[in-house]
């Protein structure tokens, strides 16, 4: 089988009769930090879009670039969030399931037939689970880039309000300088507590504080 990301499952689905088929990804889904954020892409198959990958392979000027043209020749595209708090509520599986949920129900167009990125979604509609999905059909190729050029823009605009993290760089992941920071500073509100990482530089700061306090 290629590995070259193309329309093959696009052209399949058509020729069954289905006419109006939604690419399904998600981003963030294993940051310390932020939302998990999914979108969902209708592509016109008259307007090829080329260049269309994995978003994890692509530089970020190129992710920014094809988004934009994603945005202007899709046929209907929709973004969606689920929050810290509610990842933690929930657990990061649910919440990305809920965010492609709800990307789905934000489209403009109903979709007749989903291809999806290792994912099964509980709604009535034909769906394909596709394990490497976004390097595989361009339609969730192009979710995937929606979704990765959104949360980077939340991170970076994030990175203004918390810079003590360096989240503008490594985008809310456990890299060893925000793992870093999360010892010296602790966690923000929008840090994944239900996360190892998060949990243990939680305890480890109240510890470090504690033992910084003065004896009574």
């Amino acid at each position: 089988m290629s590995r070259l990301c193309s329309s093959r499952f696009e052209r399949a689905a058509r020729q069954l009769g289905w006419t109006r088929i939604a690419g399904i990804d998600e981003a963030g889904r294993g940051a310390l930090f932020g939302p998990v954020v999914a979108a969902a892409v209708i592509l016109n198959p008259r307007r090829r879009i080329v260049g269309l990958d994995d978003s994890k392979k692509l530089a970020a000027e190129r992710r920014v670039e094809l988004a934009e043209r994603i945005r202007e020749h899709a046929m209907a595209w929709a973004v969606a969030e689920i929050d810290a708090q509610r990842i933690d509520a929930w657990n990061i599986y649910q919440a990305s399931r809920q965010a492609m949920a709800s990307a789905l129900q934000q489209l403009a167009i109903a979709p007749d037939y989903l291809l999806i990125d290792a994912m099964q979604l509980d709604v009535l509609i034909e769906q394909k689970c596709l394990i490497k999905g976004d390097t595989r059909s361009v339609s969730i190729a192009a979710a995937s880039i929606l979704a990765k050029t959104h949360r980077d823009a939340r991170m970076e605009a994030w990175d203004a309000i918390y810079p003590q993290y360096g989240l503008a760089r490594h985008k809310g992941y456990a890299t060893a300088d925000h793992l870093q920071a999360l010892r010296e500073h602790g966690p923000s509100p929008l840090h994944r507590y239900s996360f190892a990482p998060v949990r243990e530089c939680t305890c480890w700061a109240a510890g470090a504080t504690q033992a910084s306090l003065p004896l009574s």
